[in-house]
């Protein structure tokens, strides 16, 4: 490809450089102990692949279809969970901000401030947390071409933060179906910042509740994951819950922790052969 990616450090982990990195956890902050057994398993997982981990979950999620829609515990409650699990397994953080008056608390605690697909035009938004100095992971939004992700990176640029990662979901095709274009991954690596395959929401169906079994299409997550981790992203983003179809915010969608070693033992390889092949 010939593009020198920008190394983005998280906590200990080079976010850019040759080893494939991990972002996971529950969709939405659910409770303690839902948190702790997952970060649990992946702090396992992570030894025994050797694969770091930036633990995600959301402490509030603002997107959802309908108000009675479990939208996680809130900012303080949300973060104080997330800095217990810090604390407890030593993962770095990330989850995401909504508004700019969330940033500054947010960045108190989370090692990466994760701005929402839909959200990242948001001037203001990506500005404020851009100036805070911490990692930014800038979601690709639905409704964009992908070289124009360019345009919220400037923003972030501008303020003097060049600390950015940038993440592929996909993009609305049709009605309620999320398209993956490889093309993509090709137009994001080619901006030089590392790049996140969000492998779990890519499969969502939108105007299904995330409950029901048709919500998301989990058959294609080995295709689409392979496929993307072939195409040269750094990292992968999958939500993981110990007990999926119980879990209050896309149950239909994330990857139960028990098969998550199953599902990554292949993209580490592929990731490594593509490596090789850069080299």
């Amino acid at each position: 490809m010939g593009i020198q990616k920008r190394i983005v450090k998280v906590g200990d982990i080079e976010c850019g450089g040759d080893q494939l990195f991990l972002i996971a956890g529950p969709c939405v902050v659910e409770g303690e102990s839902i948190m702790l057994r997952a970060a649990e398993c992946l702090r396992r997982l992570s030894e025994k692949l050797e694969i770091p981990v930036i633990y995600k979950s959301s402490y509030e999620k603002d997107n959802r279809s309908a108000v009675q829609n479990y939208r996680g515990p809130g900012l303080e409650e949300g973060l104080r969970i997330l800095e217990k699990v810090r604390n407890e397994f030593g993962f770095p953080l990330i989850s995401d901000v909504h508004y700019p008056l969330q940033v500054k608390p947010a960045a108190e605690v989370l090692d990466v401030l994760q701005i929402p697909a839909y959200l990242c035009m948001q001037t203001h938004l990506v500005e404020e947390a851009a100036r805070t100095g911490k990692v930014l992971n800038l979601k690709h939004g639905q409704f964009l071409a992908p070289e124009n992700m360019m345009k919220p990176t400037q923003k972030a640029l501008e303020t003097g933060n060049d600390q950015i990662i940038l993440t592929e979901r996909g993009y609305t095709f049709g009605y309620n179906d999320l398209i993956v274009d490889p093309r993509s991954f090709y137009h994001l690596n080619e901006t030089g910042f590392p790049v996140v395959f969000d492998i779990t929401h890519s499969v969502r169906r939108y105007g299904i509740p995330s409950a029901d079994p048709k919500g998301g299409s989990r058959e294609f997550l080995p295709v689409l994951s392979r496929a993307g981790v072939a195409a040269g992203v750094d990292g992968v983003f999958i939500e993981t819950h110990p007990e999926p179809d119980k879990a209050l915010c896309d149950a239909s969608s994330q990857v139960s922790t028990d098969d998550l070693e199953d599902f990554l033992e292949p993209l580490i390889e592929f990731h490594n052969l593509e490596v090789k092949y850069r080299q």
